[in-house]
């Protein structure tokens, strides 16, 4: 149960500004430690009730405890493997060579540990190879056609919208991640193709080196929503 708390506790004080970013990930890390100890002498409390004949009737809670802690240390262990499984960059769009640009949003990150400015060739070949489904929808709609399913879409996702621009094809949102509160600034631009309508995404996290594949799942769930 503490190591539980603990875990909750590292993000929801992080979001409420009771502590900074590292000290939330410390209360974590040891959180997780925590859960693993748990699960051990658990496991170790049940072998010793199951060697009884019959069993004491602690043995419930011993598996109750081993399930307990095992899936406390299972979220932030989870979060490192998905780390280390993705490029460390916080920066992905459906278009790499000519990217959305924030303009709303700007004043919002002002002081930001990430800048708003895409990083270039060395980001693009990164998401290229982590995230090759990563690219432009292209709808066989008029351009305000596609703007208003686009606003529609970033509505149904919960997104904060900050910017709505139909004559530049130019929605500009912030999403927020469930656990640490992490704030996370989203650009999406409708362009007139051949008659059709080429959309391109951007999502961009203010904190954080890695994003741990947040902004790609984004853009990912933005295109299903919005549909062909």
């Amino acid at each position: 149960m503490l190591a539980a708390l603990g875990a909750a506790g590292a993000g929801l004080g992080y979001r409420n500004e009771f502590w900074a970013l590292g000290t939330g990930f410390t209360i974590l890390r040891w959180s997780a430690y925590a859960g693993l100890a748990a699960a051990g002498l658990s496991l170790a409390a049940a072998a010793f009730l199951l060697r009884r004949q019959p069993p004491r009737g602690g043995l419930p809670a011993a598996v109750l405890g081993l399930i307990a802690g095992v899936a406390v240390a299972a979220v932030p262990f989870g979060h490192l493997r998905m780390a280390r499984s993705v490029p460390p960059i916080h920066d992905i769009t459906t278009d790499t060579r000519d990217p959305p640009q924030f303009v709303a949003i700007l004043p919002l990150r002002a002081g930001a540990p990430n800048p708003a400015a895409y990083g270039g060739e060395a980001i693009a070949r990164q998401q290229g190879k982590a995230y090759p489904d990563i690219r432009t929808a292209q709808l066989a709609v008029d351009p305000e056609t596609a703007f208003t399913r686009a606003h529609e879409a970033a509505r149904a996702l919960g997104w904060e919208i900050v910017a709505a621009v139909p004559a530049e094809g130019r929605i500009e949102a912030t999403d927020e991640t469930f656990w640490f509160g992490f704030r996370d600034d989203v650009v999406v631009r409708i362009r007139r193709a051949n008659g059709d309508s080429r959309v391109d995404v951007r999502s961009v996290s203010r904190v954080g080196r890695s994003d741990v594949g947040a902004n790609a799942r984004r853009i990912r769930r933005f295109l299903d929503v919005l549909g062909p």
